[in-house]
């Protein structure tokens, strides 16, 4: 572990973020370089002592959850953030797990997205983060842990998982859902992360062993999505899907027509996620 390489690493890679970058106002009395401390402790789900600790080489060696944290935070590279873990003292991340890290480029432009549901997921179907919108209309889908981290998985073993979509849909998206997971698991393997929810999945779930046993693969998602949201009621959205295929990760914004029922239900949505949000936070 390099103590003042990380210091300075963490503190030129703050000062050249800027908070347009990750969506937040400059406003007209911001002197400082880049981010402030605090602004990038709050990105990364740590506290701000905790961090300033770590930029002024007095801290105690992260780990690894708490580095792949800080580079979610900083929109690192893949390559900076391989030089964050080692830095710290760690192992540079195996290439198959890189479907964990987020594409810099995918988060800027999710960053962007303040008004609108959007969020990032990961070739295993995992939500790696998601807008404030995104939860008021999907839930938060970042905080599972686990197995229970894959859609497929909670798709096929908690019913209620189900619920945000129209039920004349669920027969086709389960299909659909196993089709991409059969890809998946084919490139990386019976021993991937994949391979071990398939494992799972076929102990658990007889309706995933009988869609397994047929074996389609190329499946796709419709891009209109028909949602039932439990305060809002239907929507209409589309689903626009932008794809990192380095990484195997995609954003997902979702859009409705504007002047139709289904952009009014979104708009509503938003003042209540917002209304919750703020009673939460007082």
């Amino acid at each position: 572990m390099d103590l003042q390489a990380m210091a300075d690493f963490l503190r030129t890679r703050r000062e050249a973020l800027q908070p347009e970058d990750v969506g937040l106002s400059r406003g007209p009395r911001r002197r400082a370089n880049g981010l402030r401390r605090e602004e990038l402790a709050e990105l990364s789900g740590m506290s701000a002592d905790y961090y300033a600790r770590l930029e002024r080489n007095g801290g105690p060696q992260p780990s690894e959850q708490m580095v792949a944290a800080i580079s979610r935070g900083l929109r690192l590279s893949l390559a900076e953030r391989d030089h964050l873990f080692q830095l710290a003292g760690h192992s540079s991340p195996k290439s198959i797990q890189r479907s964990d890290h987020i594409n810099a480029g995918l988060m800027r432009v999710l960053d962007r997205l303040t008004d609108t549901p959007a969020q990032i997921m990961n070739n295993l179907g995992e939500t790696l983060t998601q807008t404030r919108l995104a939860i008021a209309l999907l839930g938060d889908q970042t905080r599972y842990e686990g197995p229970r981290r894959a859609n497929i998985y909670r798709w096929f073993t908690e019913p209620e998982s189900r619920s945000i979509y129209a039920e004349a849909d669920h027969e086709h998206l389960g299909r659909v859902f196993v089709a991409q997971h059969r890809y998946v698991v084919t490139k990386y393997g019976p021993e991937s992360r994949a391979g071990s929810i398939t494992g799972l999945l076929l102990d658990e779930s007889s309706e995933f062993a009988n869609l397994w046993a047929d074996h389609e693969i190329g499946l796709v998602h419709s891009e209109e999505k028909h949602l039932v949201h439990a305060e809002v009621g239907d929507m209409y959205l589309h689903c626009q899907t932008l794809l990192d295929p380095e990484q195997e990760q995609s954003l997902l914004v979702f859009t409705a027509t504007p002047g139709s029922a289904s952009a009014e239900r979104l708009q509503l949505l938003a003042v209540i996620g917002s209304q919750r949000l703020t009673g939460a936070l007082g």
